[in-house]
C-alpha cells in the first residue's frame, strides 16, 4: 500500500516512515520543514519507495497534487507546542484545525478514504476522572491547542460519516525518544548542558504527566489500524504510570552527573494550558493485545542518552 505522511520529516512523522518502509511500504512525506529535520530522513532518503515533498499544509493545490496515488493518510503534521497558545492564537488554528481540512478535502479529491490522525491528551482539558477514558465527560477545554486538536476530531468524524471516510484517532500523551526535539526532557538538558549549576521549572515541579516511548507509540497505531474497523475508531496511547516533574528532573539530572539549584516559575501550571495531571486510561488499546515496552523511566533516560549524542538539535532548535 502506499502511504502518505504529514509532518514526515518529525519526531513522530520520521520514526513513523522508517517504520512503514521497514515493512516494504510505499511512503509520501509531505513536510514544510520548519520544525521537521531533513536529517531525520537520510535512511528514507535512500528507500527507492520514499519521496519527500516539501509544502505546507496550508498550500491546497500542492497538498492535493502531492497526496495522488496514496490510499492511507497518517496525519501528523501539526503545531504541538500548547506553550503559545495565547501569544499566537491563529497558529494553532491554521496549522491545526485549518490544516485537517485541506488534508480532508485532498483526500477527497483523491478518493482516499482511510486516516490516522495523531490528536492529543490535552483535548481533555483538566478532567476530574482518573485514569480518564476515551468517553469521559465532554471537558471544557483550557488550551487552544487542545481546542484546536478537538476540531479536527470533530471533523474527520463529520468526514466518516459525511463521506464514508474510516479513522482511526489517536490522543498521546507526551511522547519520548529518539529524535525527540520538543518538550521538557529536550528543554531540561538543553539548558544543563550550557548551565550545570542551574535549572528553573515551569509550574511548581508537582505537575504529574505520563509518557509514552515513539516505538511503542507506532506500535500502538499500527495494532489499533489493523484490528480496529469501526467507522471511528478512538484510541488513548499513553503508559500505566505517571510521573511528577520533579522526578523527572531528578532521573535527567542523575543521568547526566549534574546537581543543579532549582528555581521555579510558581503555581501548579507552568502557563496557561498546562494541565497539572494529564493520566489517561489506556484499557481500550490494551485489549487488543498492546502493551508498551518501555516505562517511563527508561523513556525519559533513553531520550536524554539520545540528545547528549546528537547536540546538534539543539542548535538547530534556535
Amino acid at each position: 500500500m502506499s502511504y502518505f505522511v504529514t509532518g514526515a520529516a518529525g519526531f513522530i512523522g520520521s520514526s513513523l516512515v522508517d517504520r512503514l518502509l521497514a515493512r516494504g511500504e510505499s511512503v509520501i512525506g509531505f513536510d514544510n520543514l520548519s520544525t521537521g529535520r531533513r536529517e531525520f530522513l537520510q535512511n528514507a532518503s535512500r528507500n527507492a519507495k520514499f519521496q519527500l515533498v516539501e509544502g505546507d499544509l496550508l498550500d491546497i493545490e500542492t497538498l492535493t497534487e502531492a497526496m495522488r496515488g496514496a490510499r492511507f493518510v497518517f496525519h501528523l503534521g501539526a503545531n504541538a507546542d500548547v506553550r503559545f497558545g495565547t501569544e499566537r492564537p491563529r497558529q494553532d488554528l491554521e496549522q491545526n484545525t485549518v490544516a485537517t481540512f485541506n488534508v480532508l478535502e485532498a483526500m477527497r479529491t483523491n478518493g482516499i478514504k482511510r486516516i490516522a490522525f495523531s490528536s492529543t491528551g490535552s483535548i481533555y482539558g483538566e478532567p476530574t476522572l482518573f485514569p480518564t477514558p476515551e468517553d469521559a465527560p465532554f471537558p471544557v477545554q483550557t488550551s487552544l491547542y487542545g481546542a484546536s486538536k478537538l476540531a479536527c476530531e470533530g471533523m474527520i468524524a463529520a468526514y466518516c460519516e459525511g463521506f464514508r471516510f474510516h479513522a482511526h484517532i489517536f490522543r498521546f500523551v507526551s511522547v519520548l525518544g529518539e529524535r525527540y526535539t520538543h518538550g521538557h526532557v529536550f528543554d531540561f538538558c538543553r539548558a544543563l548542558l550550557a548551565s550545570p549549576d542551574r535549572l528553573h521549572v515551569l509550574g511548581d515541579g508537582r505537575q504529574r504527566k505520563s509518557y509514552i516511548y515513539v516505538q511503542d507509540c507506532i506500535d500502538a497505531m499500527f495494532l489499533a489500524i489493523e484490528k480496529a474497523q469501526a467507522k471511528v475508531n478512538i484510541f488513548n496511547l499513553g503508559n500505566d504510570e505517571y510521573t511528577d516533574v520533579n522526578g523527572s528532573i531528578e532521573w535527567i539530572t542523575h543521568r547526566l552527573g549534574v546537581r543543579p539549584s532549582l528555581t521555579y516559575a510558581g503555581g501548579e501550571r507552568g502557563w496557561v494550558g498546562d494541565s497539572p495531571f494529564i493520566f489517561l486510561d489506556t484499557q481500550r488499546i490494551r485489549s487488543l493485545g498492546w502493551a508498551p515496552r518501555l516505562t517511563i523511566r527508561e523513556g525519559v533516560l533513553l531520550t536524554v542518552d539520545w540528545l547528549c549524542a546528537n547536540r546538534w538539535v539543539f542548535e538547530h532548535s534556535k
